[in-house]
């Protein structure tokens, strides 16, 4: 074979390839969903359960959807009403602004709605500043913060989201960060805001939400929009689902507001709430023969969880096969229940701790076996 038939095969090759991987990164089929996005996810802002996935551990570019991490930082970690001074550095910088101005002094408070409703990275600047002294010290704190609540494919540069070579997260991470983060009543609070005066709290400005999902679909609560060119245009997402939020993310995305739309359609045909398991049940024992007493196993809480319709879920509760150090408390976590769904095989899609329901104080150790109880149960 000669050098240039090898080179024109070669050449054919390349071209099929890069067809290919342009089609899996821009359209999806996932059973009956059709989605026009890099990365996208649907989860239950609750319990965290995946309701709808394309590529969500895909590593990309994050936009402004990284203020998600930097108003979740500030509340975490900044006196509200402390005024910051805006510095050269936050007045100056590109792309997005509110538009403050070197010298004025504006409080926390009022930078995070200028942060998320009209995406200010000048806000962003200031914040960082004026929380941690620096914008480095800042990133250093979304970077840690993140490991501490289990972001796994995330890292930040920047508290704005420009573009730069080690910004990226998943959508699956974006989404978790954000059900995280609306466990915040003052973040739920700012994001669901669609527009404040500027004498409701004594702001030098008033505020109008640029994220056009809160007009668009009735219930939605949040939370974040994002763009730039090496990242395309995103969207995070909160809906209000029969008093449940649902988060959805699209990535590099060009429909962003008609495909989360149609995600959240599909959710609300194909998902239903049920509470599988009632707090204070009482899920099993541990028998002790030594001590002629039993621990009775509960859960802690109600565990309201989505159902998939024609799919089947059971529970098992899972007992510790270890000793146990004595005294047991009522409320001591001992065990765990394991949420599964049944659907081309077993999934655990959440896991749950159980707790003791007794009081047991002796100076004794109790010699335990592993024992599952399995309960089917039905997704009518």
């Amino acid at each position: 074979m000669s050098n240039n038939i090898k080179k024109i095969i070669k050449t054919i090759m390349l071209i099929a390839i890069q067809i290919i991987a342009l089609c899996n990164n821009v359209y999806s089929y996932t059973n009956d969903l059709y989605i026009n996005a890099r990365s996208a996810i649907a989860m239950d802002s609750k319990s965290k359960i995946v309701l709808y996935e394309k590529n969500s551990r895909e590593l990309i570019p994050m936009a402004s959807t990284t203020k998600i991490m930097t108003v979740l930082i500030a509340i975490n970690y900044g006196n509200l009403n402390e005024k910051i001074e805006i510095s050269s550095n936050a007045a100056n910088i590109h792309g997005s602004q509110v538009g403050y101005k070197k010298g004025e002094k504006i409080t926390l408070r009022e930078l995070l709605y200028g942060l998320m409703l009209r995406s200010g990275n000048d806000a962003a600047i200031a914040i960082a500043e004026g929380v941690s002294g620096s914008v480095e010290k800042f990133v250093d704190l979304m970077n840690e913060y993140a490991v501490e609540i289990g972001l796994r494919d995330t890292h930040f540069e920047s508290p704005h989201g420009l573009d730069s070579n080690y910004h990226y997260t998943t959508a699956y991470d974006l989404a978790l960060l954000t059900s995280i983060a609306k466990e915040n009543d003052v973040f739920n609070k700012i994001v669901s805001t669609k527009d404040i005066s500027a004498e409701q709290y004594g702001f030098t400005r008033s505020y109008h939400n640029i994220n056009k999902i809160l007009y668009l679909i009735p219930k939605a609560n949040g939370v974040k929009t994002g763009y730039t060119g090496n990242s395309g245009k995103c969207l995070v997402s909160s809906i209000d689902y029969n008093n449940n939020d649902i988060v959805i993310v699209v990535l590099n995305c060009y429909q962003r507001w008609s495909e989360t739309k149609r995600i959240y359609n599909y959710v609300n045909q194909n998902y239903h709430y049920k509470c599988l398991i009632n707090k204070n049940k009482i899920l099993g024992e541990i028998n002790s023969k030594r001590l002629n007493k039993s621990i009775k196993l509960v859960s802690p809480v109600d565990i309201n969880i989505p159902i998939k319709k024609g799919t089947n879920y059971l529970y098992r509760v899972v007992k510790p096969n270890f000793e146990i150090d004595i005294p047991i408390y009522k409320g001591m976590q001992i065990g765990h229940i394991d949420i599964v769904k049944v659907e081309k095989g077993e999934e655990v899609i959440m896991r749950i701790n159980t707790v003791s329901n007794d009081d047991i104080d002796v100076k004794k150790g109790l010699l335990h076996y592993f024992d599952c109880i399995i309960e089917k149960i039905s997704a009518k």
